[in-house]
């Protein structure tokens, strides 16, 4: 990656984190943290990785997305809106009764939305799904999710990581947004993920760790899944990362795991995003 391409990134990230805000200050509700601390990892597949486009979304030969991680939609519609999926400026009616755009992406709905989801755990299982389904049918897409921190307690979650390892996906690379916090604290005190490589592993997936927010590591995992192609083993990323990234007051701040700004903290969180954006422009 060059140095302009990583600048690139950045501000398309930058961007991404600004629509954010702004979607879920003006549907004043919505989940900010998770939202922020992910935008990295969805600017880097959208921009570098994934073969879809705005123009054909249903391309039955693209590749897939889904986030597992549903309440976090608007990382998601930040990053289709700026690809052209749909006007971007849409995000301004987050969460709206008439809007496409509600608080978990929906498939019937919403352009680029490959699978509707929410309930935590169902995501993953549905990649699985995707990744089988592209085998059977001798396709040569990828299929991408990303699943939060928390939602790694679920159950269903460790079901779907052993269904894909029976099934050798190897077109199926799961990345976990891990910034260590969720709705009611740190994930290490609601309930330890203990050593989740190992755990992972164990579940017959190859695995790698990263800094979330580091486009070069960013690159290098991806790039790991793509020489893990015809390996019989589903890849798996642990991206630790931080809440409420690009953001001063909701760094690392659980409390704005599903908390939209008032006025006053709106505008600060815009002054801070501008700034960003303006000097990743000069």
């Amino acid at each position: 990656m060059t140095q302009a391409e990583e600048k690139e990134l950045k501000l398309f990230a930058a961007k991404m984190r600004r629509w954010i805000i702004e979607g879920v200050y003006n549907a004043k509700s919505g989940h900010p943290g998770g939202s922020l601390s992910c935008t990295d990892l969805m600017a880097y597949l959208y921009n570098k990785v994934m073969r879809v486009d705005p123009k054909n979304p249903t391309d039955p030969d693209r590749d897939r997305f889904v986030l597992s991680k549903g309440h976090c939609a608007p990382a998601l519609y930040s990053a289709l809106g700026l690809l052209g999926f749909f006007d971007v400026n849409e995000i301004k009616n987050l969460r709206k009764i008439d809007s496409d755009l509600q608080g978990h992406p929906c498939m019937q709905y919403t352009p680029g939305v490959d699978m509707s989801t929410g309930s935590l755990g169902q995501g993953i299982s549905a990649a699985c799904g995707m990744a089988i389904a592209g085998k059977l049918d001798k396709k040569d897409y990828n299929v991408y999710s990303i699943l939060g921190d928390g939602e790694m307690q679920e159950g269903q979650v460790w079901e779907a990581l052993m269904s894909a390892a029976h099934y050798k996906l190897d077109n199926l690379c799961a990345a976990v947004d891990y910034n260590g916090l969720q709705i009611d604290g740190k994930v290490d005190d609601v309930m330890s993920l203990g050593d989740l490589k190992a755990k992972v592993t164990a579940f017959g997936w190859n695995v790698v760790e990263i800094d979330g927010h580091d486009f070069m590591q960013i690159e290098a995992a991806y790039k790991a899944f793509e020489a893990n192609k015809g390996s019989g083993k589903p890849f798996f990323i642990i991206s630790h990362s931080h809440k409420g990234m690009g953001v001063s007051f909701m760094y690392d701040n659980a409390a704005w795991h599903g908390c939209a700004p008032k006025e006053d903290l709106y505008k600060q969180a815009v002054d801070e995003l501008d700034a960003a954006i303006k000097a990743l422009e000069d």
